[in-house]
């Protein structure tokens, strides 16, 4: 699935549809605390590093790193944390503060000397747009990422990448049913080549076809204004199971190890960390 699409998308010397090939890895950060090593390490983030290989001059090409975005500490934030501090309030709001210790650990990640030793560009994370706002077409279209969508008002998410200190795009890239958020520290359309925006749209235009078969993989593209919905009927499944019900689970499992190995017990050493860590 994913072959084919980037295949799709980079059409120009590309007769066959075949000539590329994207290769994926998945980088896992730990974090050890208190400058230890060994059995104490935290599995803090998760990311993919896309690759692409060119069959016509057998050359591998760097593609982006981020697009999926696992971490156990923003599963503590959105699963734990934030849902025991709703159930004390007449209306939605959030704790104080909230993403700030998530955001200042993947800056320190991304500003550290072991993100630059192994790659060259700033993370780009690529997610799905919320179903609680809605989106508005607008003129501007790129010839790879698409047609872009603005909204009047960020979602929760955006605000919590903003403190990754990730700035958000909206784009539906040529034949998508639905518009993708760009999360990014750069310039979005300047800082990376075509083949790289490719490898991601790609990669998460197909894992949301998996995730959100409602959005990416309904049968009728999103119009000029836009807000999605997991009610949407019209949509076809892939080939390919995914248990949402499974992963919800698992962020509370996550959330919780979290909780009870690293916000708890080194509760006082983070916030003081926290307070004085600067870029």
């Amino acid at each position: 699935m994913i072959d084919n699409r980037f295949n799709a998308l980079a059409h120009w010397d590309n007769p066959n549809g075949d000539r590329y090939t994207v290769k994926l890895e998945i980088i896992s950060v730990e974090m050890n605390i208190d400058g230890e090593s060994g059995g104490n390490a935290l599995p803090l983030i998760e990311i993919l590093k896309t690759n692409i290989v060119d069959r016509k001059t057998n050359e591998r090409l760097d593609g982006i790193v981020g697009n999926n975005f696992s971490s156990y500490v923003r599963d503590y934030d959105f699963s734990v944390l934030l849902l025991e501090h709703a159930k004390n309030q007449p209306e939605f709001s959030t704790p104080d503060n909230f993403g700030g210790l998530h955001g200042k650990l993947f800056k320190c990640f991304v500003n550290s000397d072991t993100y630059k030793d192994h790659f060259n560009k700033p993370p780009v994370i690529c997610l799905s747009v919320s179903s609680s706002k809605t989106y508005h077409r607008t003129e501007n279209r790129h010839p790879v990422l698409g047609v872009e969508y603005q909204q009047d008002e960020y979602s929760l998410t955006d605000e919590y990448f903003k403190k990754m200190g990730l700035k958000v795009r909206y784009f539906m890239p040529p034949n998508s049913a639905a518009p993708l958020a760009f999360y990014f520290a750069g310039d979005l359309l300047g800082d990376y080549t075509n083949l790289e925006l490719i490898s991601t749209i790609s990669t998460m235009d197909t894992f949301q076809k998996i995730y959100r078969p409602e959005i990416y993989n309904a049968n009728s593209p999103a119009g000029k204004s836009y807000r999605p919905s997991l009610k949407h009927q019209d949509y076809s499944l892939t080939r390919i199971v995914y248990d949402r019900e499974e992963r919800s689970r698992l962020a509370i499992e996550q959330g919780r190890f979290v909780e009870e190995n690293f916000i708890k017990p080194y509760q006082a050493s983070l916030e003081q960390w926290s307070v004085n860590y600067a870029l």
